[in-house]
Formats: structure tokens, sequence, C-alpha cells
């Protein structure tokens, strides 16, 4: 099986003034994409070439040493960068509502006090990586990785991730990462992230 890099859900430019669209060519065409053929070299007619990536991903111990390190960072990659398209909408923005905006109350009091924590996690994550909105099993949780690592290598089901390679920003913000963030919940998608919210209450852990 061989992985493939999803289009765009947007237009390159549709993102503007929160992400610029050289920013977005780049990410897409070249980071993403890149992360996309070195998995597919790195499996290549191996038996573990045709397993779902979450399953991978979720059962990365039992992967050859040879093939770990390259499924961890370009596994994790693609299964991070293919999520976060998908959490970005040019009529993004505001807040969530239903089942979604309930539990968020519950376990972080409001949406603003989820938002500040996430923010925080992704301000305090150092060099690269992401901070995470999960699913643990139990309830909603903020966290970090470094890296390309996903919370599905610890068997949480991400809902809601930002990206803090300087990639994902440099280019418009330099080194101001804390006004990158501040922007990007003018995009965030906020429908996606109750889709896979009420997925995982369904009982779905991708």
């Amino acid at each position: 099986m061989q992985y493939a890099l999803p289009p765009l859900p947007y237009s390159y430019g549709a993102l503007e003034p929160t992400i610029d669209e050289l920013t977005m060519r780049i990410h897409h065409d070249k980071h993403h994409a890149g992360y996309v053929a070195n998995l597919n070299a790195a499996l290549e007619r191996t038996e573990w070439a045709t397993r779902p990536l979450e399953q991978l991903l979720g059962e990365l111990d039992r992967l050859p040493d040879e093939l770990r390190t390259a499924v961890r960072n370009n596994g994790g990659g693609h299964a991070n960068h293919a999520l976060f398209w998908e959490l970005m909408t040019p009529d993004g923005g505001g807040d969530p509502s239903g089942p979604l905006a309930d539990a968020i109350e519950a376990d972080f009091q409001s949406v603003r006090d989820l938002k500040r924590q996430v923010s925080a996690a992704a301000a305090e994550q150092f060099g690269s990586g992401w901070a995470w909105l999960i699913h643990d099993g139990a309830g909603l949780a903020v966290t970090s990785t470094p890296n390309q690592d996903s919370p599905l290598i610890d068997g949480h089901t991400p809902l809601l991730g930002i990206d803090v390679w300087e990639h994902a920003y440099y280019l418009k913000h330099q080194n101001r990462r804390a006004d990158y963030l501040e922007a990007w919940w003018n995009v965030v998608n906020w429908q996606r992230v109750a889709e896979r919210y009420e997925e995982v209450q369904s009982g779905y852990r991708g």
C-alpha cells in the first residue's frame, strides 16, 4: 500500500492573512510530501507496507528496529499533517457548540480556558513539535509532543493539533510563535474537531 499526499481542502491562499500562501505551498507540497515519500520508501517491500498508518503508530514497539524511527518520524509527520489541514478552514474561528462544547466546559471550565491551555502547551514546546487536544480514553486532555510524534503512539486520539515547527509560521511571523498561535484560532475548524469527538464517542479511535 502506497501512502498518498492528501490534497488541501481549500486553496493555498485561503487561510490568508493567518497563514500566507507561500507557507502553505512549501508546508504541504514539500514538507508533508517529503514525509509521505520517506514513509513509502522505508516500508517498501516489507510486510508493514500494507498496514493502516494508525496501526503502525499505535504498535510502534512491534516494528523492527530498522523501521521504527522512520515510521515514528515520517509516519507521524504524515498523520499529523493530514489531520492539521482538516483542522483549519477559511470560515473558521469562533467557538464550538453541541456535545464538544459541553465536554470542553466539563473538563476545562470554558473554551477560553481550553484555548489558553493549548496555546501555552504550544508556546512551551521546546524546539519543533505539536500541541494537542486529545481524547485519552477517559476524557479530554491537553498535551504536546516533540518533533513529529503523534498522540496515536500513546494510544490517544488527537482531536485538535497545532503545528509549531518553524516551517509552519516562520515566513510570516518569523520568531514570534505567540503571534502565530493567537492568529491560528481564527482559522480553527471546530466542526471537524466536533466530528472527531463524536467519532471517539461512537468508538472510533483513529
